[in-house]
């Protein structure tokens, strides 16, 4: 059965039953949602080899097994059923638990957190993937607290266990409306912020610790021009800034001179993500203060997360665009950091849940502040699923009409290009870079990346399920 046959059998039966006396919600457009009920839940693992040793956060973490993927599957009352994908950001979510539980501890804890979300979803209804989200997190997160031994584990741990789930629910709730495209399933109160339809969007790298200057200049010379560079780095206070004035000097003395067309100065844009590292303001503003000495200062477009979110600092004297990443946990949050002078929001579909990003994404349009969608070194399949929010964002200040989308799997899975197969349109020319760019055609808006396609692969694991 094709896609477009599955669905339209998906329509006839939600149709069957709203007719037989099923609950539905207005929606955008005078449609219904069909209220949808799950049957059944489970999840899948996979592990994924990367290249080497990745620095953020002051360390360089080795993954000792590779990359812990999860593929789940939700099936509804119906006989419908979706599969969603995430990657495990253990490091990212929470650092803390992380370091005390070495090896593998902390990708174990946040696996069987998706495990639980599962079987927590039996039996529950809703309408949007958003209230379905609602349910589940408020109660994974105090089971997770439970089971990593720790009343500060950070709401982001919960969300990116979460993330295979609610991008499972999203694809059910396409299929049991008969929903054919992205566009088509965005609710009404998210399409403020999400009615863009940019022609391109622009690939960020990400540039670490240890890549070497050669290699940052190739990606300028391969056409990527929204520089992602990783500060924040290990030691001291001191050592730190000492280390992340070195290398941004290096970085720019070897970038000054190139141009971009899709900025209005013609300079590359320069995005330092310091992930928390910094304890204080004044270490931060000394780092400012190097940045207009060497003079990178007027191309700084973004500054991610300078502090730990429990450090509670008000950034409002602070001249340039701060954003906040991993301390936005829900709107709540995004609103809080809004307040405490934060100009951008990082959007993370794909470690955050789609869900809680459209939250974040619109409640930050309504402030007026600016969002793009930031990577957690994912499979190409959730690459996609970051697109078609960063396609669909306002432009970001300073930049062309242009989605921005970071994207740096390529740069650290070692089998990408066979990761590259489970993409349904692997050969589509929108799956890949063109100079730094994704083209984001018709044809792209039209098939929505492929994300709300059948993965051959991943239904294969699922057939009895289904069965």
């Amino acid at each position: 059965m094709n896609r477009r046959e599955f669905i339209a059998g998906a329509a006839c039966a939600a149709g069957a039953e709203l007719l037989a006396g099923g609950c539905a919600t207005p929606a955008a457009g005078g449609r219904a949602f069909k209220r949808i009920t799950v049957a059944e839940g489970r999840c899948e693992l996979e592990l994924q080899p990367t290249r080497g040793a990745f620095g953020f956060k002051g360390v360089y973490q080795k993954r000792r097994l590779g990359s812990w993927h999860v593929a789940s599957c939700l099936q509804s009352t119906s006989g419908a059923y979706g599969i969603g994908l995430a990657n495990q950001g253990c490091m990212w979510s929470d650092a803390a638990v992380t370091l005390a539980n070495p090896g593998c501890g902390a990708e174990a804890m946040m696996y069987a957190m998706t495990r639980h979300a599962l079987t927590m979803a039996r039996g529950k209804s809703f309408t949007t993937p958003p209230e379905l989200l609602d349910q589940l997190f408020p109660e994974l997160w105090d089971y997770g607290k439970r089971i990593v031994a720790s009343e500060k584990l950070r709401a982001t741990f919960a969300l990116n266990a979460l993330v295979s789930v609610d991008a499972a629910a999203w694809v059910l709730f396409a299929r049991e409306n008969g929903f054919m495209s992205f566009d088509e399933m965005i609710p009404g109160e998210f399409r403020g912020t999400l009615s863009a339809h940019h022609p391109r969007a622009a690939a960020i790298p990400l540039v670490s610790y240890a890549v070497p200057i050669a290699d940052v200049v190739k990606l300028v010379d391969d056409g990527f021009f929204f520089m992602k560079i990783k500060i924040g780095q290990g030691g001291t206070q001191e050592e730190m800034l000492r280390k992340d004035c070195e290398r941004v000097s290096a970085i720019h003395a070897a970038l000054k001179d190139c141009r971009t067309p899709y900025t209005k100065t013609g300079k590359l844009p320069y995005y330092f993500d310091a992930n928390g590292r910094y304890e204080k303001k004044e270490t931060l503003l000394r780092f400012v203060d190097h940045l207009k000495k060497i003079g990178a200062y007027e191309q700084v477009s973004i500054i991610e997360e300078p502090f730990d979110e429990y450090a509670d600092i008000d950034v409002n004297d602070i001249p340039l665009r701060l954003a906040a990443d991993e301390s936005a946990h829900t709107v709540k949050d995004a609103l809080e950091r809004i307040e405490m002078g934060y100009k951008a929001m990082a959007l993370k579909p794909i470690a955050k849940t789609m869900s809680m990003s459209m939250k974040i994404a619109q409640a930050a349009y309504e402030k007026s502040i600016p969002c793009f969608c930031a990577d957690l070194t994912v499979c190409p399949v959730m690459v996609e699923w970051n697109k078609a929010v960063a396609a669909r964002l306002p432009s970001f200040p300073g930049i062309g009409d242009l989605g921005l989308v970071e994207t740096n799997g390529h740069m650290n899975f070692r089998n990408w290009e066979t990761m590259r197969k489970d993409l349904v349109y692997e050969q589509a020319h929108w799956t890949r870079t063109e100079k730094g760019v994704f083209e984001c055609d018709a044809d792209y808006y039209a098939k929505s990346g492929g994300i709300l396609e059948p993965m051959p692969r991943y239904e294969k694991m699922y057939e009895g399920l289904k069965g």
